[in-house]
């Protein structure tokens, strides 16, 4: 049985409460959180021991995993600290998205995990769907050819104001996941971004992108869009075939370029997934059978490698909107991560 401890019990850290007591292969050993009264009431709902201190905690408890649930502003500046605390302390570790909004701060906690031997992932859930699984394989047995471009387009309404960067470096950690999962490190981009009527935060962006492998990309993302409608397109060419992902998981489509017929794949009524908030169990599924499983730390789906690769591309797009549009090329540590064909 694999003890884990969730460190922030707000709403996401709640979900991931629920999700490991339930699991059959883990056991929710004890909760931390800043806010006295929010952990205790966790505490007593989910019958385990309740701290504010984290390193007390890690002293006193078995823990075998630590979930990182904290938030902060652009809802990463608190994962820092206790990343840190858990992997020093030895133990494996699941932070949400983004691993944080301070690229130094990534870069070091992705270090000191490989430095401990830690395994170490990240909450990017939107490729952990039988839709995303579907494409991956097809473009892995060479059913697209060589890769000649990807498009995504992630929007949801929020209307948040925290930082100018909030939309890019709290949302697109997911866009800029699944490209590469697909595509491979990212070397360039080009961004554009503008504000909505009444924003004061850039709200909506255009990224254009270089692959490493030659293939070209583009990401469109939006706080200003509705909910009500589909959220995410997903578009993988090549130049055997093009694969299509309509909303994360509702669809897959392989359209090969030499034949009429086509390879449609749609979550069944029965037995599929129930709703968005399915990729959050599945993603935790993946990342227990691996623990489980006692995969080597470089082998994690979704790693904070991979979550601190998605990040170099965030900021050198920030940097490129700063510059008026200009080309800016990606961090280093894109290319040490996995993922891509």
């Amino acid at each position: 049985m694999i003890r884990i401890a969730v460190i922030g019990v707000n709403n996401i850290g709640k979900i991931h409460c629920r999700a490991y007591r339930q699991h059959p292969d883990t056991e929710l050993a004890a909760v931390c959180d800043l806010l006295q009264e929010r952990v205790q009431a966790a505490g007593a709902e989910f019958g385990v021991p309740a701290y504010t201190d984290m390193r007390e905690m890690l002293s006193k408890e078995k823990i075998d995993a630590v979930i990182v649930a904290t938030a902060g502003v652009e809802k990463g500046s608190h994962h820092f600290a206790p990343v840190m605390a858990a992997i020093e302390a030895g133990k494996d570790v699941f932070v949400e998205k983004p691993i944080s909004n301070r690229i130094d701060e990534a870069r070091q906690m992705v270090a000191f995990a490989r430095e401990k031997g830690v395994r170490f992932a990240c909450n990017l859930n939107h490729r952990f769907t039988p839709a995303a699984y579907r494409a991956k394989d097809l473009v892995t047995q060479g059913k697209i050819g060589t890769a000649l471009f990807l498009n995504i387009r992630l929007t949801i309404r929020n209307p948040q104001e925290d930082t100018p960067w909030l939309h890019m470096r709290a949302l697109h950690p997911h866009s800029i996941d699944v490209m590469r999962y697909f595509g491979g490190p990212i070397k360039r981009v080009q961004s554009f971004m503008t504000k909505a009527p009444g924003r004061e935060s850039w709200s909506t962006v255009s990224v254009n992108m270089q692959f490493a492998s030659g293939a070209v990309g583009h990401l469109t993302g939006s706080y200003d869009m509705s909910t009500r409608h589909p959220i995410e397109f997903c578009e993988v060419a090549g130049t055997e075939g093009r694969i299509v992902i309509n909303n994360v998981y509702e669809e897959m489509t392989y359209y090969p370029h030499q034949s009429n017929d086509l390879v449609v794949y749609r979550n069944p009524i029965f037995g599929g997934m129930l709703g968005f908030d399915d990729t959050f169990r599945h993603r935790i599924n993946r990342f227990v059978e691996q623990l489980k499983a006692g995969d080597a730390p470089e082998l994690i789906d979704a790693s904070g490698a991979d979550a601190l690769a998605a990040q170099e591309v965030i900021e050198a797009a920030i940097a490129s909107h700063q510059a008026g549009g200009a080309p800016m090329d990606v961090g280093e540590s894109q290319f040490t991560a996995g993922g891509g064909i």
